[in-house]
């Protein structure tokens, strides 16, 4: 099947599913594409049954899209420019002691604790994986996704400081999990004896730094160039042309082309709109990046869905992904607890922000892609299923439920939305 019917076959789903859920079931966009896409694949398989045709050309399809590529190559970078270019500096500044510890240490304890809790998990099965694929999972599930949340706060009316500590970590810590993944992965291939602790330092560095460097200098080239014309059109392709190019450079150098491209759009985001931009262009960029933003999220949540098709729902794997559901909760309550905990006075922070963050922690398509990178021997197929279960409980159940959360705690504290 070829690039141009698959994303046709995937924009007309999106299509379809986006409209049933505005007419009919009116949920949040992404979980209601998500949960439509779901019960769609339901169906092939039970129309499969009587056809096998359908279940044939239903698995073609999914076996003609590189999940992997498709999001950490392609989607990924465009997702998180929209993000970052409506994300405002100023709040960024007042919470960026918490925001910054939630995105690293918190997304390295994270790691080991369910890396850990995991491992004992399967010994106690008699289910033994190897410590070190253990840690990978936890790398792999330990980011969480922007995307699902921010609507669902704002319908929450959440107060602005919470929204720009989830929102904030968010966009960080997919570029710093991704990271660590890949630290880990080298681990895993190479083994622990031929990667000293220098090298696995310096493999960070290099991987973080390098990243925000390139977000920075590619972000303020651009703006350079948007400031010296006043056209919307070109200003557009320009914003485009950064994000692409940034995404090819980081590859061919080795930095963590995440970080920088919310590096990039953080800085554009809150520089050009008051020194290169005309309020026209504003408008039409702004324009350009949502429509950018639904469009990609709508094939991403319908992908996810359609998933399902090969994932093996095997009845061991199934009770593994119960408990990881567990502890991927539980470690995230603990690995926030620190940072939430040292500016609780300091930032004022409203009451029980640890428990919404936990909840409000949606992990999300990164999660599934990273899985879908790992090598059969590393368990691929086991943490596969597990992860597609956390992702499906954290979109479905935690996205329903952190709105209503967020207006109990809001209503009994009284908390204003500042």
């Amino acid at each position: 099947m070829n690039i141009f019917n698959i994303i046709t076959i995937l924009t007309i789903l999106s299509a379809g599913f986006a409209f049933i859920n505005t007419k009919f079931l009116k949920l949040p966009f992404t979980i209601g594409l998500m949960i439509i896409a779901i019960v769609f694949t339901i169906a092939v398989y039970i129309l499969g049954s009587f056809n096998p045709f359908i279940l044939e050309e239903a698995n073609l399809l999914i076996n003609s899209i590189d999940f992997e590529t498709v999001l950490l190559d392609v989607m990924l970078s465009f997702l998180l420019f929209a993000g970052a270019l409506h994300t405002k500096l100023d709040a960024l500044k007042r919470q960026k002691g918490p925001i910054a510890l939630f995105a690293t240490i918190g997304v390295v304890i994270s790691t080991f604790l369910i890396g850990t809790l995991m491992y004992y998990l399967f010994q106690a099965f008699s289910y033994p994986i190897d410590y070190i694929y253990c840690l990978l999972f936890g790398a792999l599930i330990s980011p969480t996704d922007p995307i699902a949340v921010l609507g669902i706060l704002k319908e929450a009316n959440a107060p602005k400081k919470l929204e720009t500590k989830i929102v904030g970590e968010s966009l960080f810590n997919d570029g710093v999990g991704v990271v660590v993944f890949i630290v880990i992965f080298k681990i895993a291939q190479q083994g622990l004896d031929s990667m000293s602790f220098g090298d696995v330092g310096l493999l960070f560095v290099e991987e973080v730094i390098g990243g925000i460097a390139l977000g920075l200098i590619a972000g303020w080239l651009a703006f350079r160039l948007m400031k010296a014309i006043d056209n919307f059109e070109t200003e557009v392709m320009i914003t485009l042309a950064l994000v692409m190019g940034i995404s090819a450079l980081a590859h061919y150098l080795h930095v963590s082309g995440p970080l920088a491209v919310v590096v990039a759009g953080i800085f554009i985001g809150n520089k050009s709109p008051e020194i290169a931009w005309s309020p026209n262009t504003q408008n039409y960029v702004d324009k350009f990046w949502e429509l950018i933003d639904v469009l990609l999220n709508a094939l991403l949540f319908v992908l996810i869905g359609l998933e399902l098709l090969i994932v093996s729902l095997d009845s061991t794997y199934v009770i593994f992904g119960v408990f990881g559901i567990v502890i991927s909760l539980l470690s995230r309550f603990v690995a926030l607890s620190g940072p939430v905990s040292l500016f609780q006075k300091k930032l004022d922070f409203i009451p029980k922000t640890n428990l919404i963050m936990t909840w409000g922690g949606i992990r999300g398509g990164i999660s599934i892609a990273l899985a879908l990178s790992l090598e059969p021997q590393m368990g691929r197929e086991l943490f596969l299923t597990i992860t597609y279960l956390i992702v499906i409980f954290s979109i479905i159940v935690q996205g329903l439920s952190i709105g209503p959360l967020v207006k109990k705690v809001i209503s009994k504290s009284g908390v204003n939305n500042a």
